[in-house]
């Protein structure tokens, strides 16, 4: 108790504090009002069908998207996000212990600043239940551990206990999303260009760590092997080019990658990132250059062995096909160790300047993150809208917002519906058009009645696996989807050959702002005759 007190006491730790409190109540602010995302709740869907592994990502986000539900016994967009917040904490952290043990205090609480104020991070990584959440927090502590490994007090490197650690850690990263594999390869090409540390990769602890890495991500290994390699080779098919490259596209992604870090963020990373790395690369260049070899400058080949290529692979992708704003961002997360450390020697020139620039950066990003998040949860330039300002001006249908569903209103609209009830109470399972809906669905049902819920679709993810085609044979089911994704679909021409009758009993709309901004139709489909075609998963043999 004294020493903490006695930690407590110096304004340097008090400001660390501050940060990581002050945005752990920002991030649950949003976790409470902004309603599950597509993605989100889908994978609320793992958290009821525990495996090794699964289609779409490795197992932990369904530990993680769990714990909250576990724990407290509710569904609801709040409780599904714990996991994040909690994780995102640790993993600031780790990011500053990083940061702290590589280049000084002041550096680690910039570093800690910078990556609390990026909007993508707080978001991706600390707020919504995503895989990133686990592979951040694992990432940040393996860089944590790296940077005790190779740059501790002594003068001579000899390789320690530490790297089995790193084959924990790491391992564990990949058991959140498949990315961990390029922190593990950024570290062995650390190892490699770097004469120093060149003996780990023939120490002994490195085979233990190599062993203890293959070891933790057995799950994932045991699952594909089981299931033709069917996650294996349907993420490596997102990330290897298959069009043309085209500069315009290239050129897109790398603005919207800027946009999401926030302009007066993401491009002094971009500058830092390019200045340490030119520094590294021209004694290759010109033998002329002697190397620099003090430790300063291996520390920042660490960092950018374990972030620059990430970044530059997916923003290069982006030129072939479209990413998700989340592939990138692992390397920018690394690089704000490199901006934490440049900002800290900007400080000790022009302070005024460097502090208003960090200070203005997040009253903008605040204020553009809430305003976003009152619209999104009541609609304030919805046209119409009871809340909308000046009358609003964005209508609902061209909004792509609506898609973000209040599930307590579709949970409400079936116990206050005593038809859509009964007939919930009455079928053997759910079943939708869209995996994606799936979730949000399973969010709003479980907690009234524990069904099966399946997806009748050529893009089955998840659903594929969870169940075998059969199982609902001679069965009747509740068909569930909304308005948005039904549009245009004949229910009897796509599903009425597959069961005895199919009719509508009811409708559950969505309103935001007063206004109806979505619905959901429900359909009763009995009996079950034949098996819905999978294109892959468990099916019965043809």
């Amino acid at each position: 108790m004294l020493k903490s007190k006695q930690w407590l006491a110096h304004k340097e730790n008090q400001i660390v504090v501050l940060l990581l409190f002050s945005g752990l109540l920002f991030r649950s602010i949003i976790a409470t009002f902004l309603s599950p995302g597509f993605d989100e709740s889908y994978y609320y869907l793992y958290a009821l069908h525990l495996d090794w592994s699964y289609f779409d990502h490795p197992p932990l986000i369904a530990f993680t998207t769990g714990l909250g539900p576990w724990l407290t016994g509710e569904v609801s967009q709040f409780t599904i996000r714990i996991g994040s917040l909690l994780l995102y904490t640790g993993t600031l952290t780790f990011l500053y212990l990083t940061s702290a043990q590589l280049f000084s205090k002041r550096a680690a609480t910039w570093t800690l600043a910078i990556a609390t104020t990026i909007p993508i991070f707080q978001i991706v990584f600390g707020t919504l239940n995503l895989p990133d959440v686990p592979l951040m927090f694992f990432w940040s502590a393996s860089l944590y551990v790296a940077a005790c490994e190779f740059f501790h007090k002594s003068k001579t490197y000899a390789p320690s206990y530490r790297i089995a650690i790193l084959g924990l850690l790491v391992g564990l990263a990949f058991l959140g999303k498949y990315h961990g594999a390029l922190l593990g390869l950024g570290l062995v090409a650390f190892c490699l260009t770097n004469p120093r540390h060149r003996s780990a990769l023939f120490s002994p602890w490195t085979a233990l760590g190599v062993t203890i890495f293959l070891a933790t991500i057995s799950p994932v290994l045991f699952w594909n092997m089981n299931h033709d390699w069917a996650s294996f080779r349907f993420q490596s098919g997102r990330v290897v080019p298959s069009n043309s490259l085209k500069i315009n596209d290239l050129f897109t992604t790398f603005l919207v990658g800027l946009g999401y870090l926030f302009p007066t963020l993401g491009l002094p990373l971009w500058w830092v990132t390019l200045k340490a790395t030119f520094a590294q690369v021209m004694p290759i260049i010109n033998p002329k250059i002697i190397p620099i070899e003090q430790e300063s400058s291996q520390k920042q080949r660490m960092i950018l062995w374990v972030s620059l290529p990430i970044f530059l692979w997916f923003t290069f992708i982006g030129g072939y096909q479209p990413i998700l704003p989340s592939w990138p961002m692992p390397g920018f997360f690394g690089a704000t160790l490199l901006l934490g450390l440049q900002a800290s020697i900007w400080e000790s020139k022009f302070p005024q300047r460097v502090r208003s620039w960090l200070q203005g950066s997040a009253a903008v990003i605040v204020s553009l993150m809430l305003f976003a998040l009152l619209h999104v949860t009541w609609g304030i330039i919805q046209k119409p809208g009871q809340y909308a300002l000046g009358g609003g001006f964005w209508p609902a249908k061209d909004d792509s917002s609506t898609q973000l569903i209040d599930i307590q209103q579709l949970r409400q609209g079936f116990i206050q519906s005593p038809v859509l009830r009964k007939a919930l109470a009455r079928a053997d399972f759910v079943f939708t058009n869209r995996y994606f809906l799936g979730g949000q669905i399973a969010m709003a049902l479980t907690p009234i009645e524990n069904k099966r819920i399946t997806c009748f679709d050529a893009d089955l993810r998840g659903f594929a696996f969870w169940s075998k085609d059969t199982e609902g044979l001679n069965k009747d089911a509740l068909y569930i989807t909304s308005e948005l994704f039904g549009q245009g679909e004949d229910i009897n021409a796509k599903y009425g050959s597959y069961f005895r009758s199919i009719e509508k009993i009811g409708e559950v709309p969505i309103r935001r702002g007063g206004v109806v901004v979505q619905v959901f139709n429900v359909y009763y489909a009995k009996t079950l005759l034949k098996p819905y075609p999978r294109p892959y998963g468990l099916k019965s043999p043809s």
